[in-house]
């Protein structure tokens, strides 16, 4: 679909929302990222050029609450960088790229853009900024499979960012396994203190991101209404 084809009404409104995350609590950050998002499914799916996208992006209702230097990086950086980038999903992936969904297929794009070359933002952080985008806006499980391959994809473009996240993990286990030796043994344990946040798996054993609700993606951003 042309943006010339394309109703003022859909240009103010754009991709459909199932409102997963109170707007209230979104950073400039996560709205770019939303914004990001649509307007790379408007290249994949349509193949309109980017300056284009980026018109019809910047006319969609909250435009202005977004981060728009943000948007600018991962709008070009990714379409520049669109080859190589899928170079890199490619081999994580259990079907042909073309069955893909674009909305995944662009929430994979962000997030490797970002682990890439945003590095002020915790790996961690991308990872559930993907997630939830692609629970947004995706399909009923496609949060699932962008979990899997950004989590394959973040130990070799942030390694020592999650190197240092293992080694902080392991040192907290066990210093859990002290304290529960301890307690058993009727001594009363002193407290331990988390290197880092808590991590869980799906059923299929992808670590999912806990990122605190209380906390900016970054640490920079304020939430706005």
């Amino acid at each position: 679909m042309s943006e010339n084809n394309t109703s003022p009404q859909q240009a103010r409104t754009g991709l459909k929302t199932t409102g997963t995350r109170k707007a209230a609590a979104k950073s400039g950050r996560s709205r770019a990222r939303e914004f990001a998002l649509q307007a790379l499914y408007q290249h994949l799916v349509g193949g309109n050029t980017p300056e284009a996208i980026d018109a019809f992006t910047r006319d969609l209702a909250g435009f202005h609450k977004a981060d728009s230097a943000h948007y600018d990086a991962l709008l070009h950086g990714s379409i520049a960088n669109a080859a190589d980038m899928d170079a890199l999903i490619t081999p994580l992936l259990d079907r042909k790229m073309a069955e893909i969904s674009p909305i995944e297929h662009a929430v994979m794009w962000i997030g490797v853009y970002e682990f890439q070359n945003c590095l002020d933002v915790p790996w961690r952080v991308v990872l559930n900024e993907c997630i939830e985008l692609t629970k947004e806006f995706g399909g009923t499980d496609g949060h699932k499979y962008v979990n899997a391959v950004l989590n394959g994809l973040a130990p070799s473009l942030r390694a020592v960012e999650v190197a240092a996240d293992k080694a902080s993990g392991a040192a907290h286990a066990q210093g859990g396994q002290h304290k529960g030796a301890r307690a058993n043994a009727g001594v009363n344990p002193s407290p331990v203190t988390s290197g880092s946040a808590p991590v869980s798996t799906n059923a299929d054993g992808n670590a999912n991101a806990n990122a605190n609700a209380n906390a900016n993606d970054d640490g920079t951003d304020q939430p706005r209404a």
